[in-house]
């Protein structure tokens, strides 16, 4: 790729120059099609006279926009031309652009760090060497273990977490972004099995993504050797995310809350809660993956991206 700024203007003018005429252009498509092309070639395509193939290639092989070497010929030698580069970025905002004036503090829950839950069975977790507690029984989600666990169901309910806002002072949040892996809670496991799954943040509902199932095709990456096949094994990486504009997920807009309406300054923590609504109508449950289950080695991963 061919990256240029405004702030050196001189090569951005001659390759803004290079690109602003047809027949160049044509040069770049025929040497995209095919890598490499003497200039006898490119008039005879182009249907245009050998010298005006020749001062478009020297016009482009000035901009380096394209390489030119010289190849034995019947008589004499004969110019063989070949692309440079197969992209071109113009930045004329460079400030804008440089993602380097935003910066990021990132900070990783272990999902058995949960402050709040209600929730209703089918529920339980599992940690590396076992089940955590007999499964079923909410009440054991106060119990100390609980914090062990590296993966947690239940059918309906919701549970929360706290994270800190740790910020530098003056800091002005830009992005607020949680990611975790996720899927439906089916009995043993069943691909088809959607689930409307909502994120709440500081108490606002900024949006819901349906789960199609309860993963269990193959046996997850990072599953310790004594969890049963018969059962889920892995779930797929969502991430919520709220800017100064609208809520999404993956980058598809979920709803209209933007940071303002989070009140995110008021307190030195930020919620963070994950659930089925009473009302959803694909009340399938949920799977929540810690590092040590599933596919992605990551618990809850809250993102501030701050100006």
């Amino acid at each position: 790729m061919l990256e240029l700024s405004i702030n050196d203007s001189d090569r951005l003018v001659k390759v803004a120059h290079a690109l602003s005429t047809q027949t160049r252009i044509g040069i770049i498509k025929l040497l995209l099609a095919k890598a490499n092309l003497n200039i006898l070639e490119i008039a005879e395509q182009l249907d245009i006279p050998v010298s005006t193939a020749a001062n478009n290639v020297k016009v482009l092989e000035e901009a380096e926009l394209i390489v030119t070497e010289l190849q034995p010929a019947t008589r004499g030698a004969m110019k063989v031309c070949s692309r440079n580069f197969d992209d071109v970025r113009m930045i004329l905002n460079p400030k804008a652009y440089d993602q380097n004036t935003s910066k990021v503090e990132e900070i990783e829950m272990p999902i058995g760090h949960f402050i709040n839950f209600d929730i209703v069975p089918t529920c339980g977790m599992a940690n590396a060497t076992g089940m955590v507690f007999q499964e079923d029984d909410p009440v054991n989600f106060y119990l100390p273990e609980s914090r062990t666990a590296e993966i947690i169901w239940f059918r309906k309910g919701w549970i929360e977490y706290r994270f800190p806002r740790k910020l530098p002072a003056g800091a002005q949040i830009q992005i607020l972004e949680f990611s975790l892996e996720i899927c439906s809670e089916a009995p043993n496991f069943n691909n088809d099995w959607p689930s409307e799954i909502t994120v709440w943040i500081n108490d606002i509902e900024v949006g819901s993504w349906i789960s199609p199932g309860d993963f269990g095709d193959y046996r997850g990456k990072l599953n310790p050797s004594w969890w049963y096949d018969n059962s889920t094994q892995h779930g797929l990486l969502k991430t919520w995310s709220t800017d100064l504009n609208r809520s999404m997920v993956d980058k598809e807009k979920c709803s209209d809350v933007t940071l303002r309406d989070l009140h995110l300054e008021e307190k030195p923590f930020i919620t963070f809660r994950i659930g089925i609504k009473p009302d959803a109508k694909h009340q399938g449950g949920i799977n929540l993956f810690g590092k040590g289950f599933g596919d992605y080695a990551q618990g809850i991963v809250m993102k501030l991206q701050y100006d």
